[in-house]
């Protein structure tokens, strides 16, 4: 018997043995998920999330102490001294009677000199301590490192319950994490690579938000230490009688009305007031800081786990539904 026939005899028995297992692949049913382990699934998936939001919120908490240490520093070292630095005393004096002059209900002195100091403060102490670290990266971080966890802890539920992964993948593509539109399913959320370049989740980043700053004037932080602080100045400057002289000087040439207007106002920065006023000053500012830092940690809208607690939300209120494997 010759080798080619041998062959050619092997072969024609294994065509229809391999042509049967295919058969037979094709045709076996998916594996069956019961309800009851489905409840199993959807229960590992909620301990997930409340783990991986744990370690996020410790991080963002961690963060935020970093943050108000900088900002504590960055008021001491540099806003301080600008504003109780001799010509930052004159030309404020200046202000508040320029101010005053054109003062009407609308306007008032008050808020009008509240704002400018929140500018300042902005400039000299918040924006510098952003180069570093911000609330605003606090929030992407966290966001972030909160997906990383997730995905991390969901890889090993599909073994621990023998749910085939494409089940599993199913379960997690219909579990909306972002409403709206674009939205995203939590399959997509942790599968998108990088995660910033998901649609939904980039337009998520931008509904929430935790940066202090701009319009402060509802705010119960700095505003109120820049409200009180031109309170004080509108009541010394009215009572030395700035405002008057001042306003006699309207018409000359600007140089000399400065020049005459700092030599009025000398109440604050007078050697012998300067201790208490600026322990005063410090003191109210690290109230409002530690206020600030307060909302921004449990605020679910500007906080700086805005982001988490909208998808552990999501997640959530999605696993309330009842889901069953379609193939």
């Amino acid at each position: 018997m010759s080798t080619a026939w041998l062959v050619a005899a092997r072969r024609r028995l294994c065509i229809p043995l391999l042509a049967g297992l295919l058969v037979g692949c094709a045709s076996d049913p998916p594996v069956h998920v019961s309800a009851s382990t489905w409840r199993q699934v959807d229960q590992d998936i909620a301990a997930a999330s409340r783990s991986a939001e744990d370690q996020a919120r410790q991080h963002a908490l961690e963060a935020m102490q970093r943050w108000l240490a900088l900002v504590q520093r960055q008021t001491d070292e540099e806003f301080i001294p600008w504003f109780y630095g001799y010509w930052t005393q004159q030309w404020l004096s200046f202000k508040v009677s320029w101010y005053k002059l054109g003062a009407d209900e609308d306007d008032p002195t008050v808020r009008r000199l509240a704002a400018y100091l929140q500018e300042e403060y902005q400039e000299l102490v918040l924006e510098p301590v952003a180069e570093e670290v911000s609330p605003e990266r606090i929030l992407h971080g966290s966001t972030r490192l909160y997906v990383r966890l997730l995905d991390m802890r969901l890889r090993s539920i599909p073994g621990r319950h023998g749910v085939p992964q494409e089940q599993f993948d199913q379960r997690l593509a219909a579990l909306p994490v972002i409403s709206g539109e674009p939205g995203a399913s939590l399959y997509q959320l942790i599968h998108a690579d990088p995660l910033e370049r998901l649609p939904a989740y980039a337009a998520l980043l931008e509904r929430v938000g935790a940066v202090p700053g701009g319009d402060w004037s509802a705010d119960p932080g700095i505003s109120l230490v820049a409200q009180r602080t031109s309170e004080r100045l509108v009541d010394e400057m009215t009572t030395s009688g700035a405002v008057s002289a001042v306003a006699a000087m309207v018409g000359r040439v600007a140089g000399t009305a400065l020049s005459l207007g700092a030599t009025l106002f000398t109440l604050i920065s007078r050697d012998a007031d300067r201790p208490e006023s600026e322990a005063q000053l410090r003191q109210s500012l690290a109230v409002a800081l530690d206020q600030e830092t307060r909302a921004l940690l449990s605020s679910p809208d500007r906080g700086v786990l805005a982001g988490v607690w909208y998808l552990s939300g999501q997640i959530e209120e999605g696993l309330g539904r009842p889901f069953q494997y379609q193939p």
